[in-house]
């Protein structure tokens, strides 16, 4: 990334308001929360090899019920031998490469490391999230087209 970029995406956040944002473009990550006052420095951070925990997850509904938009809602309880995929980034969710395409994946697909499960648009950059092992897709917990939080959990896949 180069500092003019860095800077619109301070100037973005300045702007929007929004409390933190993190982008990533190959081995570059840049994260900008904002601080008290008027100030708001980049924060740049090396490539890690294991995403930090999100922030503790706001009360869901009760077990069995839909979440918004008629999705699962990722607190509801789902087996604790599953692993959810979290977005790394703030943006909009794709199930596909573009509309009319299949999708990446679906419900009951095997997927292994590297595999492409859906996009995030970003900052008009389209960001591919890849599964991190193999396993099945259980649960899909985000609508096509709907945005995403960081830390958002995207899919449930059972481990193989």
């Amino acid at each position: 990334m180069t500092l003019d970029e860095i800077k619109e995406l301070v100037q973005l956040v300045k702007d929007s308001g929004v409390a933190e944002i993190e982008v990533q473009r190959g081995e570059n990550r840049v994260w900008i929360k904002s601080a008290l006052g008027n100030s708001v420095p980049p924060v740049v951070a090396p490539p890690r090899a294991h995403a930090a925990a999100p922030p503790a997850p706001a009360p869901s509904p009760a077990a069995g019920e839909s979440g918004p938009h008629g999705m699962p809602d990722a607190g509801t309880a789902l087996d604790p031998s599953l692993t959810l995929v979290k977005s790394p980034i703030v943006g909009t969710f794709y199930e596909a490469p573009s509309p009319g395409a299949p999708p990446f994946v679906k419900v009951g697909d095997t997927v292994q490391p590297g595999q492409v499960l859906c996009i995030i648009e970003s900052m008009k950059l389209m960001n591919e999230i890849e599964a991190e092992m193999a396993g099945v897709v259980v649960t899909k917990l985000v609508e096509n087209g709907r945005p995403v939080e960081y830390g958002e959990a995207l899919f449930a896949i059972r481990p193989l």
